[in-house]
């Protein structure tokens, strides 16, 4: 510390702190953060969003260890464990809350209706009544949603773009949330105009899957598209070799599937989703509320295409849209 600085501490009546000290002073707060993701801590894909979380919130001045400390919960597919990570989160007294996917949300809408919730890959807020708007989101709970569900129309259009045979096509999604339901009826809706008769198959559980999918192989011209839930990413080492058993072309909602060995996704570019929930959480922080930040959309999509898949499959994929991806892998 400089003489003067140290001098006008020691003197007496109205003291101006120095900028070295009101810095000080700043940074000598502990601010507490809750992490909730329903996913498991050895999956290589979780720990590269969480470490675009921690390093946005480090550029942003957030140091987990020097002015805020970070809890993560990692609670896998287990609902009971979710809802009992939630109620430990929310007993930490966190500042804010940051929840990734649909259940880890719900599991916290319950647990707390005061911490403020930030969340991330969640397909329709509004739908789970997690928030009243998402212009105006009207309580502690505001983030990004994965996506509109307009855009599982276009997996069904891409399916019959790259296998233009298949006629039928199995909907994987997870029957419990309004996600699964919503965006199997917007991939039913667009059906008959696309020539392609769609079966919803649950994801519940592992048997259920590989009985319903090799069920559903059974019979000639189909194929596969997976909806976004916590389940299918969970389950996706048996998804993708169970489209590869069964040579069923299959389209997913996000990249992580397609680096694993699927054949093609659109969706929202996940990474991205974790930068950008790291910048609602500092405004928070500093002092914004949950109900004054309306909910964004994503603005960044991905188109990634397995071309080792592809001609496993045999199937011979358009120029136009090998031209049109985002990344191809070989």
């Amino acid at each position: 510390m400089r003489r003067r600085e140290f001098i006008t501490l020691l003197g007496g009546g109205a003291v101006v702190a120095s900028p070295l000290t009101a810095r000080a002073l700043q940074t000598d707060k502990m601010r507490r953060i809750g992490v909730l993701r329903a996913a498991t801590a050895g999956d290589p894909d979780v720990q590269m969003n969480i470490a675009a979380f921690a390093q946005t919130l480090e550029q942003l001045g957030w140091s987990d260890g020097r002015n805020v400390r970070i809890d993560y919960r990692l609670s896998g597919a287990d609902a009971d464990k979710t809802r009992t990570d939630a109620a430990e989160l929310v007993s930490l007294g966190p500042d804010v809350i940051f929840a990734s996917g649909t259940s880890a949300v719900e599991a916290l809408a319950w647990a707390t209706r005061t911490v403020p919730i930030v969340f991330a890959l969640v397909v329709d807020p509004v739908g789970s009544g997690f928030v009243d708007s998402l212009s105006r989101p009207g309580s502690n709970i505001t983030g990004l949603m994965l996506f509109e569900y307009d855009l599982s129309a276009k997996w069904l259009e891409l399916l019959k773009q790259i296998a233009p045979n298949v006629t039928r096509a199995a909907v994987l999604r997870d029957p419990a949330i309004t996600a699964g339901i919503g965006q199997f009826a917007v991939i039913q809706s667009v059906a008959r105009s696309v020539g392609v008769e769609v079966s919803p198959v649950n994801v519940r559980d592992k048997s259920e899957i590989e009985r319903a999918v090799t069920a559903f192989a059974g019979t000639s011209n189909g194929g596969l598209i997976l909806t976004a839930s916590a389940l299918s990413v969970f389950h996706r080492e048996l998804i993708i070799s169970l489209a590869a058993r069964h040579r069923l072309p299959a389209v997913y909602y996000r990249r992580v599937f397609v680096a694993d060995g699927g054949l093609i996704s659109y969706g929202a570019d996940i990474t991205d989703q974790y930068r950008r929930a790291a910048g609602y959480v500092d405004r928070i922080l500093k002092g914004e509320k949950p109900a004054d930040l309306p909910v964004q959309a994503p603005t960044k999509y991905e188109l990634v295409i397995n071309l080792k898949t592809a001609k496993a499959l045999g199937l011979e994929l358009p120029t136009s849209l090998l031209a049109r991806a985002d990344e191809v892998i070989e």
